[in-house]
């Protein structure tokens, strides 16, 4: 079938910026080759727990391969054991899995970290299994990836420091902040929003760092509803008018998750254009990264309004490298 779809343009698109990620990865050394380690890193998590929930609820193996983002694939004895994380079923098989997949790979100490922060005995394959069969994978998800932000911010303010730290920093804290109160809303109507685990469970998938940290993210703590969030943003005047833009949209008032989210990919973009000002920093790279991935976003868009004859829906994307308003 020779028909392009907009999944084609995706996939031949996202191979590109994985084929150029590669290539800039393969130039450099010391801290920007840990830097750009760190950014493949978020990917690789994606596709663990892709794999992870998939083999839990029986899917095949191969299909969830299939599905994973390339730039988080691991090569060499790694990839063969993700093939066949499906095998891990019984016995020690959740042993083999946390000490090959899960410890000898870059998301290795989020995984260790967050088991041992989950029980405080890790003795048996059968307690390492209850932790993954039990617990809810989003909330797994959210756990290892609040390790990973708070991971990726220090490497970028301690460790390398200068230029680097004052732009990924404002970068990070920005998306920190977007974490937290985008899984404070998505709380709402489930058990994380009941008012014994919001100050508990919910408050621990909070980054620990941001703007908001830690007043704004005492108050999201303690938001029950919509409403409350709203209020526990009014102290923050970019929150709050991202937040009153589109608190009203959604039908009988309620907030409409796909225009909160353009909202925030907006200031992201502008964030990350301004990313390339200044030198001798690692920021761009970054930036890069994730314009590639709006870009990607923005043609998937367009293709998709001309294959539903939707051209009056055309120019809903979110444009990128344009002149702004000073």
């Amino acid at each position: 079938d020779a028909t392009i779809v907009p999944a084609i343009i995706e996939k031949r698109c996202v191979e590109k910026l994985v084929t150029e990620f590669k290539y800039l990865r393969a130039q450099v050394t010391g801290l920007a080759a840990r830097f750009m380690d760190l950014i493949a890193v978020e990917y690789q998590l994606d596709n663990i727990m892709l794999l992870l929930k998939g083999t839990l609820s029986g899917r095949s193996v191969d299909e969830l391969i299939e599905q994973c983002h390339p730039l988080g694939m691991f090569s060499g004895n790694a990839g063969a054991t993700m093939r066949n994380i499906s095998s891990f079923d019984s016995g020690r098989g959740y042993s083999d899995l946390y000490e090959t997949v899960l410890v000898d790979t870059p998301v290795g100490p989020y995984f260790s970290q967050y088991l041992e922060q989950s029980s405080e005995r890790l003795n048996s394959a059968g307690e390492m299994r209850s932790i993954l069969e039990e617990v809810q994978i989003e909330i797994l998800k959210n756990s290892l990836m609040k390790l990973y932000l708070e991971d990726f911010y220090n490497f970028c303010v301690e460790e390398v420091g200068g230029e680097t730290a004052v732009i990924m920093g404002g970068l990070l804290r920005a998306r920190a902040d977007r974490y937290a109160i985008n899984i404070t809303l998505n709380s709402f109507g489930t058990p994380l929003n009941e008012p014994s685990l919001r100050d508990t469970d919910r408050r621990r998938l909070y980054p620990g760092f941001g703007d908001l940290y830690p007043a704004g993210t005492e108050m999201l703590a303690k938001a029950s509803d919509e409403g409350r969030l709203g209020e526990a943003l009014n102290a923050f005047p970019v929150y709050r008018d991202i937040w009153m833009r589109h608190a009203q949209g959604g039908a009988e008032g309620e907030v409409d998750p796909a225009a909160f989210d353009d909202e925030f990919f907006k200031r992201d973009v502008r964030m990350l254009e301004l990313a390339f000002e200044g030198q001798m920093h690692l920021s761009p790279i970054y930036a890069y990264v994730k314009l590639k991935e709006q870009e990607i976003r923005n043609l998937v868009w367009i293709s998709e309004c001309i294959l539903q004859r939707r051209k009056d829906q055309i120019n809903k994307y979110i444009p990128l490298m344009i002149k702004r308003p000073a």
